[in-house]
Formats: C-alpha cells, structure tokens, sequence
C-alpha cells in the first residue's frame, strides 16, 4: 500500500454569481512511497496550489479522493480534520501565515502547544529546528520585525516542529537568496533521509532538482513526470528544464 494515494482528483470553482466555472484539477492520480521527496512544477494557474491544498485537507475535492496510510480525507469528518493534520501534517505556506501577535518562539511552538507537549520535550525541539534554520537569535522577535526570508524560515519551523510524516511546502524557496535556498533545500533532504515524505511545490529548477520525482502540472492534469534516480544534481536541472519546456509546449515525451 502506497503511503499517499490521490485517486481521480476533481475540483472546480464557481465565480461570484456563478458566472464563470474554472477546473482547477481535473482527474488527477499518482501515488507517493513513504520517505519519497515530491517536487509538483506547472505554470502559474495549472494547479499546483489546490493540489497542495487538497493533501492538506485544507480544501475538499470536487470529486476523487486522497488517501494516506489508506485513511481517506474524504471520511473525516470536518470538526476532526484540525487534529488530523495537526498530527499528521507539516505546511510551509507560501505567504508565511505567520501570528503577528507571537513572537517567533511562540509561532513555531504553537503545533506542539496544541498537541499539549512537554515543556521540556518543546525547549528541546525548538532549540533543534532554530539550530537548524538560523533562527536562535531572532526567537524573541515579532513576524513584523523579520525580512521575508526570516518569516519564511520561522514558518518552515513551525511547519517541522511536530516532526510529521508528511510535509507539504509551497514555494519555501520564494523568499530565499540563493545561500538561504540551498541551505533549505539541504535541510528538505535531512528530513527526507531521516524517512520525512515531502511533498514540495516551487517554481525553482534548481529547488526541484533535489526531489527524487517531479510532477509536472499543465492546465490541471498531470502533464509528465521526471524520475532523479542516479542522476547528478547538474543533470536533473537540464533535465527538469528541458520538461518544462515541453510542458509549455503541450507536447508530452512518447
């Protein structure tokens, strides 16, 4: 049994008044192994964000289902859906959604405040992910004192403080120089070899080319997919180009 299973995803919006309907995804399936490293490309608009959203259970499909560890997201009902994630699932947002009312330190502990940890167990965690993420210097500061980089590097701490099966990231290299990105991206690998799964969306070539697979999305379908097996960081990049380059073509590799 595969750890994540998207079965025949389906979602569409409705405009205000109903006047326009857009298909955001449109019978989307792929499974995911357990301590496998996803990257999903697509242009702006192809769907990568609802997908996200929908693993997240932070949205409903229109029709299909998710399953994880052979639970179905779809069973659950709406009132348990916060526990379920809050115990299953890390999300780097990609505007932050950090509490401006918190400091840093109270932003990142806040899953393990809700899952009513340890004070002793969350010092101990919180002191790991600052090391990790450069952080133990800016605990005491407030989101609005932080650059873009350091919100985004406060909001994947919080995202990994619960250590969850499952992590999902939308764009975390957005807001990052390249040093920032790299170390990341380094630190995405560290989770994943320690059997993290990680589900990522970016724009970024060079983000992706640390993922064993990337999903490419186009106009709501999965359009190709690029597995990394032996290749070499610089080969994958030409190769994760040269998809995309057919993905906006609308030609798929025979």
């Amino acid at each position: 049994m595969a750890f994540l299973e998207v079965r025949n995803l389906g979602k569409t919006y409705v405009t205000r008044l109903g006047a326009c309907r857009v298909q955001a995804l449109k019978d989307v399936s792929f499974s995911v192994e357990k301590g496998e490293f996803i990257a999903v490309m697509g242009e702006s608009g192809s769907g990568k964000t609802t997908l996200l959203n929908i693993l997240a259970a932070l949205d409903r499909p229109g029709s299909g289902d998710v399953l994880l560890e052979g639970k179905s997201l779809s069973g659950i009902a709406e009132k348990e859906l916060a526990a379920f994630r809050r115990d299953n699932l890390g999300f780097v947002f990609q505007d932050f959604n950090l509490l401006d009312t918190f400091s840093v330190r109270d932003n990142i502990l806040l899953p393990l405040v809700l899952k009513r940890t340890g004070i002793k167990q969350m010092q101990e965690r919180l002191e790991a992910v600052a090391g990790q993420l450069g952080l133990t210097e800016l605990l005491d500061k407030y989101p609005y004192e932080l650059s873009g980089g350091q919100k985004q590097r406060a909001a994947v701490g919080r995202a990994i403080i619960t250590s969850p099966a499952l992590l999902l990231a939308d764009e975390p290299t957005g807001a990052l120089d390249s040093h920032q990105a790299q170390r990341l991206m380094e630190l995405f690998c560290r989770l994943n070899g320690g059997g993290q799964t990680v589900i990522m969306v970016t724009h970024s070539v060079k983000a992706a080319s640390y993922a064993s697979r990337v999903l490419f999305l186009r106009d709501g379908q999965v359009f190709h997919q690029l597995c990394r097996g032996d290749k070499s960081a610089f080969d994958m990049q030409g190769q994760i180009s040269d998809a995309l380059s057919m993905v906006l073509a609308g030609e798929e590799n025979e």
